[in-house]
């Protein structure tokens, strides 16, 4: 995908691994040669930054009238589906401690904060009509104007996982379409409260990671995966759930970045983006049947996500072997996923 002068991605996480075998003549064999690393290995004006995710950072789960998130209910329903027992309920109490927080960056010599905005802090019942919480609001508005005071940028993450439980409740979250314009409103809502001093957003987080880890392997809330796999969840169907909430994440982020483009970017001049995730893998062998198999993997984690924001659709692959269990797009959503990757 081209790139035009001037625009930013944000968020296009590559994690390489690769696989060898010295043994076989045409086996890869990958390269590695960095003997320091520090400031002066990046280009003038790239940024240093820390990101974190609200539910782990924050705390605060049930003070100054925020509702109840997917994982705050989770945690507590099921905490012997926790490794430790552990909760968010405290986490790093962020909430409380943000200045003493953001001294620390300071001193670090970091230019730049990512955080989270947890949906259910604003919005306790997840919908506007349910009533927009102004604590929240506040909390929020603090913490932005205490990072540009000590010189840091902040980097705002619309959703990383966290779902308010209401929505989960009503129709269940990301496995209907209703989410589509209940998170275009929440994230106008964002960008009306905070746009003028947040100029980077990050509408969804490793969409991956949310998709598989919470409706096919039973990792991560809602803890959804088949039955067969006797992973002790709490319902789902990993053949077909992965693929629907993958369809709706989609869609919700150009909704979110259709109305800040449409409505926001003009005046506030920021940014908007996606953050994705994929493992890298590099052919076992140079054979036809290797690279193949290389190609395949990339498109059922990377393509899945980046095809329809680049192309419209997904793979060709998965379309053939995922059949009618993967969702179409229409031709409008085909054209408003595809048109809203580049960021200017």
């Amino acid at each position: 995908m081209a790139m035009k002068a001037g625009y930013i991605l944000i968020g296009l996480l590559v994690l390489v691994g690769s696989f060898a075998n010295t043994s076989n003549a045409n086996a890869i064999t990958p390269r590695y040669g960095i003997s320091s690393l520090n400031r002066t290995s990046f280009p003038k004006g790239f940024t240093f930054g820390l990101a974190s995710a609200a539910y782990q950072y924050e705390g605060a789960a049930f003070e100054d009238g925020k509702g109840l998130s997917m994982w705050d209910y989770y945690s507590h329903k099921y905490p012997e589906k926790i490794a430790d027992g552990s909760n968010g309920d405290v986490a790093d109490d962020q909430y409380h401690r943000y200045k003493e927080d953001v001294g620390i960056m300071k001193d670090m010599g970091l230019d730049a904060y990512r955080f989270s905005i947890s949906w259910s802090r604003l919005l306790p019942n997840g919908k506007l009509c349910g009533g927009v919480n102004r604590e929240g609001i506040n909390y929020y508005n603090n913490l932005i104007n205490e990072l540009l005071e000590k010189g840091l940028k902040p980097f705002v993450t619309l959703f990383h996982w966290n779902l308010p439980q209401a929505l989960e409740d009503e129709y269940g979250g990301f496995l209907s379409s209703q989410i589509v314009d209940d998170f275009g409103d929440y994230a106008e809502l964002c960008f009306k409260e905070f746009g003028d001093r947040v100029k980077h957003w990050i509408t969804l987080n490793e969409p991956l990671g949310y998709s598989v880890g919470g409706y096919a392997l039973g990792l991560l809330a809602p803890d959804r995966c088949s039955d067969w796999q006797n992973l002790n969840c709490t319902g789902g169907n990993s053949a077909t759930e992965p693929y629907i909430v993958t369809h709706h994440q989609l869609l919700a982020h150009a909704a979110a970045v259709k109305v800040y483009k449409q409505k926001y970017q003009a005046i506030q001049e920021g940014t908007i983006g996606i953050t994705l995730v994929s493992n890298w893998l590099v052919p076992y062998s140079n054979s036809t049947y290797d690279r193949h198999s290389a190609l395949r993997a990339l498109d059922f984690m990377f393509g899945w996500f980046m095809d329809p924001l680049t192309n419209g659709d997904y793979p060709h692959i998965m379309r053939s072997l995922v059949g009618n269990r993967l969702p179409n797009f229409s031709k409008e959503q085909s054209m408003a996923v595809n048109r809203l990757i580049s960021l200017e």
